[in-house]
């Protein structure tokens, strides 16, 4: 089992097998606030080991879903895994991730779900995982898309938004759902949008809707990242839209809800082709059939990056 004294040997790890980004610097703090301080619970983590050194990594992070009649789902995430290149081909991803698999099952997890990225997806649906559906993005252009910037941009967040706000949970109350959906409390929304160690969301909007932001930087590009939205859509999508300075906006929402249908009202385009994520499940226990397809789940943005 992963040990709270191990972290600074499995971020090394990470370093070597997966490397990282300026978003994702892989901090103690990050791995934390993924791991330890998230209010679903703290995280299933397993290590392998070769002669005293740890080899190899799993994790799944604990994520509550809730469902349209009201009822909860316990689930997990399958995040953090590497090997060590010196040790791949070893099968150490597959034994850790189905040792992982039974903690859950017996920890009455009744999902698994992740985002695969297109090396490691086949080894999932190996393993029992099935393709849910794939992600796109929602974008609305804008002249500054012609305006090259550099990486230092995404410090500046006056750069992209007029009246820049720091994101909290105060004020954003979350709606019914209408397929599986994050379980939003305020302590979920306060470790999102407020806790984050690496990203910095800002706020936009009043009591009639709120939209969640983040500043990012995109192949040289200013692009501002809707989270989410809260309260009514169309007065939500209205402040993001309005809050926006020199970047254009880019975001996701699964089909069929008011959020989507106000984004695209305000101008908002679906990429066509484009599959930014393709989301993967295995059921640990009897599940609808709906879950199976993205037309079971009510998802935004913020319950995908940065994780």
């Amino acid at each position: 089992m992963l040990e709270d004294g191990d972290t600074d040997e499995v971020l090394e790890l990470m370093r070597l097998s997966l490397g990282e980004s300026r978003l994702l610097e892989r901090t103690s703090e990050l791995f934390r606030w993924k791991h330890v301080d998230n209010p679903f619970g703290r995280s299933i983590g397993l290590v392998a080991e070769e002669g005293g050194q740890i080899v190899g990594l799993r994790t799944f992070m604990r994520w509550d879903l809730i469902t349209p009649e009201g009822g909860a789902l316990r689930c997990a995430r399958a995040v953090d895994t590497a090997t060590h290149p010196d040790h791949q081909g070893k099968g150490i991803f597959r034994r850790l991730t189905e040792e992982a698999v039974e903690v859950a099952s017996g920890d009455g997890v009744s999902m698994i779900f992740n985002t695969p990225n297109e090396k490691s997806k086949p080894g999932y649906l190996k393993m029992g995982w099935q393709e849910v559906g794939v992600i796109g993005a929602l974008v609305r252009p804008s002249s500054s898309m012609l305006t090259r910037v550099g990486e230092e941009a995404a410090a500046s967040p006056e750069e992209f938004l007029h009246e820049p706000e720091p994101a909290a949970a105060a004020g954003l109350v979350d709606r019914a759902p209408l397929g599986l959906r994050t379980r939003r409390t305020p302590e979920y929304l306060a470790w999102r949008f407020s806790g984050h160690p690496t990203a910095r969301y800002f706020i936009a909007g009043h009591a009639e809707g709120r939209a969640v932001l983040r500043p990012n930087v995109r192949r040289g590009r200013r692009e501002l990242v809707i989270a989410d939205l809260f309260g009514e859509p169309a007065g939500a999508a209205r402040a993001a839209t309005a809050s926006a300075r020199r970047a254009y906006l880019a975001s996701w929402f699964s089909n069929n809800t008011p959020e989507r249908k106000a984004l695209l009202r305000r101008g908002f385009a679906p990429i066509p082709g484009l599959a930014a994520l393709t989301l993967v499940m295995r059921p640990l226990r009897d599940l609808p059939e709906s879950y199976a397809t993205l037309d079971g789940w009510d998802t935004a943005v913020s319950d995908f990056e940065l994780l």
